[in-house]
């Protein structure tokens, strides 16, 4: 059989003027054959006839039509789904072996006669023209504070053009944290872009037909920045498509940064931001050219930062020296019930006030439904009605450590009935002298298995103590079993 390069020899011989019968016992081939060759100016390969006929009988031939039929009705259904539904209609007809097989006929099906896939068009970006933000989880990474798991956000704003990038550590989904992790990229960056796109945020975006509608909230933002807000259309996603991308660099990037650490555990979150913040800036860095392009079209910032927080007015305390906010419940001082409070709501604390005067800062819930009531808040109260505490709605929230609570429950062995009275006295001792001072005893007593009560907690509680200190949340850190999963590896390769 005559090959590709014997009839290329042929023709090189030939054109260096060879004589016909010498070109072709020097290309191994016989005179009448190279003249075929000549006249045909073409290789071996390329007179084959195309592989249009099957070798062997078709083994879905009787089958093809129902699975066909099943394809264009459900055309996300994988070949080994239905190659295992040939299998259980028809046992022992088709073997496993046969699985690669039916898959390429479904694949050329798709192809050939199947729907027509989502065409994708690739953009051009021009600098300083447009910004993209969104919220990404980052508790996949395992980061720890002081042992314990660290379960947040990031806000993330990317430039399109430039692919420079912020990231804001936040724990919702909020408008405040939008707020904030928008002003935090922009005041970082020093200046402003034409346009910045979310997803349909719903802290952003309103709710209405009206593609260009947003919150009034967010259009005051976007206002104030001189910004020109844009938003994705439903289920589409990937026109979010460079910050959704840039997600999954950053996180891949602050992995590989833990790994080279050596820890994922840090000392605080202080200590944990800053670490991101000087990743973000060596990502940063081999951007500049293209972000100095940038910089040169985008406009000013304006005078002063927006306050990221919302102002809820007239939020009345209930007769439980309760306030609802954000369909969350915090206790306040008992003075104010029946009045109405001025409440400023920022991404993770609040803010009470009462005639012009700040009466109370609390930390943010994270999530909807939860409480947070401060014992020093109600606590003169229940000492007189130590019958509510038992039933009381928010009970959990009134064992600050867990020293109070394994207290109350020794209380609760020793004297069922005069438990509540005992425990309340002694959180009302907290609340007058020293939380961690009435802890420490607590721990003592428990330790040495002694009885338990305000007397007992009082004579060992130091003389000198500082009254406002709070005790310390007693934790367990959890071991790490990364080192006994690469130990049993090992054991298993051996």
């Amino acid at each position: 059989m005559v090959t590709d390069e014997q009839v290329r020899r042929l023709f090189k011989l030939s054109q260096m003027g060879m004589n016909k019968t010498l070109a072709a016992a020097k290309a191994g081939m016989d005179a009448k054959t190279a003249d075929k060759y000549r006249r045909l100016g073409k290789l071996p390969s390329q007179l084959a006839m195309p592989h249009t006929w099957r070798t062997r009988q078709d083994p879905f031939a009787g089958v093809w039509d129902w699975c066909r039929q099943q394809l264009q009705e459900r055309p996300r259904l994988q070949g080994k789904t239905l190659f295992e539904a040939l299998q259980r209609q028809h046992p022992g007809r088709f073997q496993d072996g046969q699985l690669r097989t039916f898959q390429r006929r479904v694949k050329a099906w798709r192809v050939t006669e199947g729907p027509r896939q989502e065409v994708f068009f690739a953009q051009v970006h021009r600098p300083g023209q447009l910004a993209q933000s969104d919220f990404t989880p980052m508790t996949g990474l395992a980061v720890t504070i002081q042992g314990q798991r660290f379960e947040h956000l990031a806000y993330h704003f990317v430039l399109t053009y430039s692919n420079w990038e912020s990231c804001t550590v936040c724990f919702s989904e909020s408008f405040e944290s939008l707020s904030e992790g928008l002003q935090n990229a922009l005041w970082k960056l020093g200046a402003v872009p034409a346009a910045h796109r979310t997803d349909r945020l719903t802290s952003a975006v309103c709710r209405l037909p009206d593609p260009e509608a947003f919150t009034n909230r967010y259009q005051g933002l976007l206002d104030h920045y001189g910004l020109r807000g844009q938003k994705t259309q439903a289920s589409a996603p990937h026109e979010n498509g460079d910050v959704e991308q840039r997600h999954h660099r950053f996180k891949q990037a602050v992995d590989q940064a833990l790994m080279l650490r050596g820890s994922r555990d840090f000392v605080s979150r202080e200590v944990y931001e800053l670490f991101l913040e000087s990743l973000s800036d060596r990502l940063n860095a081999g951007r500049r050219d293209r972000l100095l392009e940038e910089m040169l079209a985008m406009h000013a910032l304006p005078p002063r930062r927006l306050e990221a927080c919302k102002h809820l007015r007239g939020v009345r305390v209930d007769r439980g020296s309760l306030i609802h906010v954000d369909r969350n419940v915090y206790s306040v001082n008992s003075r104010l019930i029946g009045q109405q409070v001025d409440v400023r709501l920022y991404a993770e604390h609040l803010e009470v006030w009462y005639g012009q005067r700040k009466i109370e800062h609390l930390l943010r819930l994270r999530g909807r439904g939860k409480s947070r009531i401060h014992y020093r808040h109600v606590i003169d109260w229940l000492v007189r009605k130590p019958g509510a505490f038992e039933q009381y709605r928010y009970r959990e929230d009134l064992f600050p450590t867990s020293r109070f609570r394994m207290a109350y429950d020794a209380l609760r062995t020793q004297c069922p009935a005069q438990a509540a009275k005992g425990y309340l006295k002694i959180l009302y001792l907290a609340a007058r002298e020293n939380e961690s001072a009435v802890d420490q005893a607590l721990g003592q007593l428990i330790h040495q298995d002694q009885a338990i009560d305000a007397q007992s907690v009082q004579r060992l509680m130091p003389q000198d103590h500082d009254p406002m200190t709070a005790a310390s949340q007693v934790t367990v850190t959890l071991p790490d079993l990364t080192q006994f999963d690469s130990l049993y590896g090992q054991e298993e390769m051996s």
